[in-house]
């Protein structure tokens, strides 16, 4: 199992656009997609950085602006993206207590996939430096 995540996590990091150090990048398993930008990985909940998708039902709150579209195309369009094995690098946490981070399959960057898919909005203001930019030219 080991020698499996070291070999993704060189794979990957090798395949991305950007420098992103061996260190920072690690194999996630158990994936399951919430809703266009959130992964449930084990017990660990991702936010994928620097996007806002399309809110399930009954989740936009009050005097908040939510992206719109169809919730369950973007869901659908993530699921499609996270289908296989996942890398992530963790940036932080939000104020959810969710991890936020960059993550790839064998599509690619999975921010990057829906944005070019149209299934979500870049945030300039929630992605950490630029990071999501750098790698994504639909970000910029």
């Amino acid at each position: 199992m080991i020698v499996l995540a070291t070999f993704l996590t060189l794979l990957f990091t090798a395949a991305s656009t950007t420098d992103m150090p061996p260190a920072l990048a690690m194999a996630v398993e158990n994936c399951r997609v919430v809703d266009g930008d959130t992964l449930r990985c084990g017990r660990e909940r991702i936010r994928l950085l620097g996007i806002d998708a399309p809110e399930m039902p009954g989740h936009c709150q009050a005097r908040r602006r939510c992206v719109p579209g169809d919730p369950f195309a973007s869901r659908n369009s993530l699921a499609l993206a996270a289908a296989g094995h996942l890398v992530i690098e963790r940036v932080g946490t939000d104020r959810y207590g969710r991890t936020l981070g960059l993550v790839r399959g064998a599509r690619g960057d999975l921010s990057c996939w829906q944005i070019q898919n149209r299934q979500a909005q870049y945030r300039r203001d929630w992605d950490d430096g630029g990071a999501l930019a750098r790698r994504c030219r639909a970000a910029r």
